[in-house]
């Protein structure tokens, strides 16, 4: 079944490299991308066509980083630093999602906060709790939504009202992924929190686990200066942080994403290249826990796929816009650390992370290129432009730069039309 969509089509198939079609046409077909026209062929001028005008039509966001159940810390904890936050802030929010009303409620926010916000991919961390979790996936599921959820493991170093029993942390997680392997628009994903948090045989465990399902890994790797100091603590054997995933085969090729690497050296960078993993960047949360800034000028060099996140709570701001505003000022600072070394990077390389970048964890999502899931935004940009013509790259920078979620009048997953889901 085909359906055509007409409005100002806007996208990135490389990074940095902005394709866009004034008046143009999204031809769909079966949820998927078949093509983008200037002009409709003649062959398509019997199907109904969906005229947005002079609306923009971009790429869904995908969010490839967040902690579900923080969403009623956000602006919190920003006075402090990273291991003081989870202590403070964290893990006593955390452990309240052994009440699953506390959890329904909460992610009714949570997923009507995404919706909004036009993230229609996102890869989530959930808590250690399981029925909380299936909860979590089968919310996401009912909205519409797609997501990776993970199972957080813990079983070490955490308080002692919110951390696991290694054996019964293994068997929760492979209930989980039996249960949440069936759910609809949702897949499993393995989730040790970080190092210092989870024991050796934990961590052999999970990647078993991975092994045996042949599933994606998430975690968080160089974080914050203390953490890693003391992960070298906890490790000794071990030359670098991401060294402790490979030992306990945490490493999948291709099939990892790791959040932040704010403080990955050259040995940790060569080593993320090498599995072809895929670097959450947090610029918003690695302002407010003062984590530092992320080298992902040096990664876009390296050809590291860099993916844009949100990492709620420690960062504050869902709408991926307004993360891609951040990201873009602080890789200017980081340059000039970095005395010019690296080639300047635009509002578009960071479009380009917050979508297809993002994206290619989920397979072929993140842009309008044929065989593409057909997962878009309609954004009226109306109230944000001036006297001036403005062509469609300046209105693109400029919705990132002044507009917000009350820009995006329609949400498009696989071709249909997600309303408000709660």
């Amino acid at each position: 079944m085909k359906k055509i969509y007409k409005g100002n089509v806007v996208f990135t198939k490389n990074i940095g490299e902005l394709t866009s079609f004034e008046n143009g046409y999204l031809v769909v077909e079966n949820g998927k991308i078949n093509s983008v026209y200037k002009i409709l062929p003649k062959e398509y001028e019997e199907y109904e066509i969906i005229d947005f005008k002079d609306k923009l039509l971009v790429p869904g966001f995908v969010d490839i980083h967040l902690h579900a159940p923080q969403i009623n810390n956000l602006g919190l904890g920003a006075d402090l630093e990273l291991l003081n936050w989870l202590e403070k802030y964290t893990f006593p929010e955390e452990a309240k999602y052994k009440d699953l009303d506390y959890t329904e409620k909460s992610y009714k926010a949570l997923v009507n906060k995404l919706w909004e916000n036009g993230t229609t991919s996102s890869v989530i961390f959930g808590s250690i709790f399981k029925k909380s979790n299936i909860l979590l996936s089968k919310m996401i599921s009912q909205s519409g939504l797609k997501a990776y959820v993970g199972k957080v493991n813990m079983d070490r170093n955490s308080p002692d009202y919110y951390i696991e029993d290694t054996e019964q942390s293994l068997i929760d997680t492979e209930d989980f992924i039996g249960e949440v392997s069936k759910i609809k628009n949702i897949k499993p994903i393995i989730t040790p929190r970080f190092v210092p948090s989870c024991s050796k045989e934990l961590m052999y465990g999970l990647g078993e686990l991975a092994e045996k399902y042949d599933l994606k890994i998430q975690s968080h790797l160089s974080e914050n200066i203390d953490e890693v100091k003391w992960v070298r603590e906890l490790h000794p054997d071990c030359k670098n942080y991401i060294d402790v995933y490979e030992k306990y085969n945490l490493l999948r090729k291709n099939k990892v994403v790791m959040a932040h690497c704010v403080w990955s050296n050259k040995e940790e960078t060569k080593k993320i290249k090498d599995y072809n993993i895929t670097v959450a960047h947090a610029p918003v949360s690695n302002g407010n826990l003062a984590s530092g800034i992320a080298p992902i000028p040096s990664y876009r060099e390296n050809k590291i796929n860099v993916g844009l996140c949100s990492d709620l709570s420690g960062g504050h701001e869902i709408f991926l816009g307004k993360v891609i505003k951040e990201a873009e000022t602080f890789g200017k600072l980081r340059r000039i650390e970095d005395n010019k070394k690296y080639n300047y990077m635009t509002t578009l390389d960071y479009f380009y992370m917050a979508t297809k970048g993002s994206g290619k964890f989920f397979g072929n999502v993140g842009s309008f290129e044929k065989g593409y899931d057909a997962d878009f935004l309609v954004i009226d940009d109306s109230n944000i432009q001036d006297v001036n013509e403005r062509n469609l790259e300046e209105r693109l920078k400029r919705f990132i730069y002044l507009g917000n979620s009350g820009n995006i009048s329609e949400r498009y997953i696989n071709g249909e039309k997600i309303e408000k889901p709660f």
